[in-house]
């Protein structure tokens, strides 16, 4: 089992920051694959960043360059420094946790285990 809490959702103009955390728990936490999703309303739920062993991440095209996906395994933290925000970021963004693959999944069907979600709006 893992347990997974977002933070760090919240409205920034566009060309903003934001960088969301997930706090993470459970015996399965350390040999997991981690990642981040999002979700808008009327749209299917969509890989945004994944991390594999640490080390090896994995970014949908639309935010290579301005994302970056991080794992803390001592803190058993996953963050997601999302820099130079567009409109159409805004969504339900979710962490998630599962089985380890490579390369690391972007689909959200691989993944076992989710957060709640943090909201991120991002205005014009």
């Amino acid at each position: 089992q893992v347990q997974l809490v977002e933070s760090g959702g919240g409205s920034v103009q566009a060309g903003g920051s934001l960088n969301l955390s997930c706090a993470a728990s459970g015996s399965a936490y350390i040999t997991s694959d981690m990642g981040w999703f999002r979700q808008a309303p009327g749209r299917e739920r969509e890989g945004v960043a994944s991390i594999h062993d640490g080390f090896h991440t994995r970014y949908a095209d639309s935010v290579k360059g301005r994302f970056t996906i991080s794992r803390d395994i001592v803190k058993n933290t996953l963050s997601l420094q999302m820099n130079s925000l567009k409109p159409e970021d805004a969504a339900m963004y979710y962490c998630a946790a599962g089985p380890r693959r490579w390369p690391p999944s972007l689909d959200f069907g691989d993944y076992s285990y989710w957060g709640q979600g943090t909201q991120v709006t991002v205005s014009s």
